[in-house]
């Protein structure tokens, strides 16, 4: 890789790279079976969607607040570490799952934890980062983040298919690698900033008025994107048709390996795209490239449309996540970046629930239906988002 890539990116954001590298191959080995396993507890779509909009939103509540306080005490270090080690323990209760709502229980747990982490991290990042290159950081933030969610999936499949392992064991091999996070994170170096005395309220009206027109158009995308659960599930039903039990279930595994390459393999040319072109127009391609993958979801009914579209997936989530991050902190102070970050990432959180519990329903009367609601919703972001100057 040339030398010019890594100018301007500290060795926090490698080291905090590194640790959401190992979460993710965590995480993700959880994420390619956990709606496999849903279903396995009798859970639909109502459950599907229920728990993962819960998760995020519960845990969304707790990152502007996570923000707040780094901003205020001046330490993000604590905030991180506690974050991860909080799912890491809550991983663990997983595998013993007996019923649909006990993961309905356990998942805002463990997502607790990234509530807790999330802000913080983020705040790091951009202050670890020159300016110029902030995308690019960010960027390769993602990029580690997606290709620990490439080898999680993909380890997923191998402990399934070749290995003939069951999802508990999964489940439970996942939880154990979500420990190995705590190690890079006691290398992680931070400059203390002084205490702050500041109000929480006073703190969310400081917000410039172009980062709250932003934050609308990232909500109204954010009650569009469901979670990818639905995805896997509309797989699986068609696969269900044309394959034997144990093939239809391994493709939607693969599929998700699929959308992990993608999404890894794009993450830090989509920052660089950010950095040269401008953090909104690599939004607004993201958002429009979403809802059409969403509208095309509902039509798909074959391997070689779900192989296209779970790549198209992948590319529209490289170029949305890390950037969205980084637009966020470009409208901030650096001493108030916890807490812009914070709100952002609540607000999106807290749109996730009804999202993800409209889908379900709508997914009850016809999968398709939940696909044309995304892509409607999501489609509709565009304009709100070509506002903000």
């Amino acid at each position: 890789m040339k030398r010019g890539f890594y100018q301007g990116i500290g060795v926090n954001v490698i080291l905090l790279g590194l640790v959401s590298f190992i979460n993710d191959v965590s995480s993700d080995m959880i994420f390619a079976v956990i709606p496999l396993f849903i279903a396995s507890l009798g859970g639909a779509g109502i459950a599907v969607g229920l728990i993962g909009g819960l998760g995020d939103s519960v845990a969304g509540i707790l990152k502007v607040f996570s923000g707040f306080w780094s901003d205020k005490s001046g330490k993000r270090g604590p905030f991180i570490f506690w974050g991860y080690f909080t799912s890491a323990l809550a991983k663990l209760f997983f595998p013993f799952s007996r019923s649909w709502p006990n993961l309905a229980l356990l998942v805002p747990i463990e997502r607790t934890g990234k509530g807790l982490r999330t802000a913080p991290r983020d705040a790091l990042i951009a202050v670890s980062s020159s300016s110029e290159v902030k995308g690019r950081a960010f960027g390769f933030h993602r990029a580690l983040d997606s290709l620990g969610a490439f080898l999680g999936a993909s380890g997923a499949f191998v402990l399934f298919w070749f290995l003939g392992l069951g999802l508990r064991p999964i489940l439970l091999i996942a939880a154990g690698i979500g420990f190995f996070t705590l190690i890079p994170l006691v290398f992680v170096k931070e400059k203390i900033a002084q205490p702050q005395k500041r109000s929480f309220i006073i703190s969310l009206k400081k917000l410039p008025i172009n980062f709250k027109r932003y934050l609308l158009a990232a909500v109204v995308f954010a009650l569009g994107n469901f979670t990818y659960m639905f995805f896997i599930l509309k797989s699986k039903g068609v696969f269900e048709e044309l394959f034997s039990p144990r093939f239809a279930t391994a493709l939607p595994i693969l599929l998700y390996v699929w959308f992990s390459i993608i999404h890894a393999l794009f993450s830090i040319p989509a920052g660089i795209i950010s950095d040269k072109l401008g953090r909104k127009k690599t939004i607004i391609m993201g958002y429009g490239l979403y809802s059409f993958t969403c509208l095309s979801f509902a039509l798909a009914n074959s391997l070689g449309q779900f192989i296209l579209l779970f790549a198209l997936y992948g590319l529209s989530f490289a170029l949305i996540e890390g950037n969205q991050r980084a637009y966020a902190s470009d409208f901030v102070a650096g001493d108030s970046s916890g807490t812009a970050l914070g709100t952002f990432h609540t607000c999106v959180s807290l749109a996730v629930l009804p999202a993800g519990i409209i889908a379900g329903i709508l997914w009850s009367f016809n999968p398709a239906l939940a696909f044309i609601y995304g892509a409607l919703l999501t489609g509709s972001s565009i304009p709100l988002l070509a506002r903000v100057k």
